[in-house]
């Protein structure tokens, strides 16, 4: 609980993978990619309750192995490539009751902390905002993104005079990272997402927020782990 209210977390992990097989039962350091998140959200000071969503029987006995509970499997038509994110999530707060916040998070987020999870909910209870999202610094700055028309010609997004700025001229930027979702649960089933003008900003370092979706991506999860194990 924080304060005086209820907290349910909740990891959507579902069998199909197009970017790896398999991946939320992928290996990195020791232990499958789902149970990073499952050991991050109990360890948590506020989470009350922890569901696993899936459509998978593997993932689903790998999950209950490692401490989440399966209260229901996902149906096969919520764990198809095109199903919207928020859908899981809504399926999910339809069927357990009694909560005022929920904390999604994804198996694809291996390296965030349970101190991360407890800052966001802190986040939002110190400033009474219904939502908190992390967000982490991206690779380059989207002030000089450029777009190249049919003649190979380069045109900067956001205008000459912003792309020939010196970089630490330009504004700071940060991009979701996907590791943490936090939202009171009756203001999300209004909103059916969890990104608007009132959500909050929750910032990550950029060693903690490696989203997973390649072989590339876990190969670099797996390298900071030995960093951060020697």
């Amino acid at each position: 609980m924080i304060g005086t209210e209820k907290v349910l977390a909740l990891i959507t992990a579902r069998g199909g993978s197009k970017g790896i097989p398999r991946k939320n039962l992928q290996e990195l350091g020791g232990r499958p990619l789902i149970a990073w998140s499952i050991a991050a959200a109990k360890a948590s000071r506020y989470i009350d309750k922890l569901i696993v969503s899936t459509d998978d029987d593997e993932i689903a006995t790998t999950a209950q192995t490692y401490g989440a509970e399966i209260p229901f499997m996902r149906p096969p038509e919520l764990a198809l490539d095109e199903t919207p994110g928020m859908d899981p999530v809504l399926h999910t707060l339809a069927k357990v009751h009694g909560y005022d916040w929920i904390v999604l998070l994804q198996p694809t987020s291996p390296l965030r902390l349970a101190s991360d999870i407890d800052a966001c909910l802190e986040l939002c209870e110190a400033t009474s905002a219904p939502c908190c999202v992390s967000v982490c610094a991206p690779e380059h700055n989207p002030y000089l993104a450029l777009s190249v028309d049919a003649h190979q010609r380069m045109h900067p997004m956001h205008g000459w005079d912003m792309f020939n700025r010196r970089r630490q001229d330009l504004a700071e930027a940060f991009v979701l990272n996907g590791a943490v979702y936090t939202a009171r649960v009756d203001w999300l089933i209004r909103n059916k997402s969890f990104i608007s003008p009132e959500t909050l900003a929750y910032i990550m370092p950029r060693e903690r927020s490696v989203d997973i979706d390649t072989n590339t991506d876990l190969n670099l999860a797996r390298s900071l782990l030995k960093e951060v194990r020697k």
